[in-house]
């Protein structure tokens, strides 16, 4: 898989040597010919150029890209990149980092964006699932479908322990994709039974977020 990382600080480094060890290609484009440090992740491409430029983005064929990641500090670079890779070079998967989490409302599929990660949201996501059982909290926003990771570990007094998941009536547009139970990852099959403690790891719709927690809840 070719990917293609606008930003060469820290953060776009970091994701660089991450895909690089998992064998994908990569290139990583930065206007700031300070951001251009060759010898820490040598494996990849570089290039010395302006991402929100047309004729950058043709030197770095980006119609080749399988991936683009807009890894910028600069939210309205990041928001140019994605449009610009998404209707000009089609390229299937956009991610986008958010920096400030008010401008996080403009990450969607009108500015070419697929997924949009904010570390301050995740953080604090991070956080309120460590310590809330019993309530939904929302760790992921994918602009396609408007859907959203979520989770919620299950509390002892719902009425959903000792259910089976083939035997709960889940909201539409809502997918149990994964069981987190005692350090085991569990991919959930219909004769599975919830138990108190149970992380589930949900792809819902936004407008179902508060149905889902209702029913989880008990």
């Amino acid at each position: 898989m070719r990917v293609a990382i606008a930003g060469a600080g820290a953060v776009g480094r970091s994701i660089a040597g991450e895909l690089l060890e998992n064998g994908h290609e990569v290139l990583l484009i930065d206007k700031n010919p300070n951001s251009i440090s060759v010898e820490r992740v040598p494996l990849a491409e570089w290039l010395l150029a302006d991402a929100c430029e047309i004729t950058s983005l043709d030197e770095a064929a980006l119609q080749r890209c399988h991936v683009v990641i807009a890894a910028t500090g600069d939210d309205k670079v990041n928001l140019v990149v994605s449009l610009l890779a998404k209707t000009e070079y089609g390229v299937p998967r956009v991610v986008a980092r958010v920096n400030n989490p008010k401008n996080e409302w403009l990450y969607n599929e009108s500015w070419g964006v697929d997924v949009a990660v904010s570390t301050p949201r995740l953080m604090s996501a991070l956080v309120e699932e460590a310590v809330s059982v019993g309530d939904l909290v929302r760790l992921m926003r994918f602009s396609q479908g408007n859907a959203n990771l979520v989770e919620l570990t299950l509390a002892a007094d719902t009425a959903l322990v000792g259910t089976r998941v083939g035997d709960v009536a889940w909201p539409v547009d809502t997918a149990l994709v994964t069981i987190i139970r005692a350090g085991r990852v569990l991919v959930p099959g219909g004769s599975d039974t919830l138990e108190a403690g149970d992380e589930l790891l949900f792809v819902a719709a936004q407008e179902r977020e508060e149905e889902l927690e209702t029913l989880l809840a008990g």
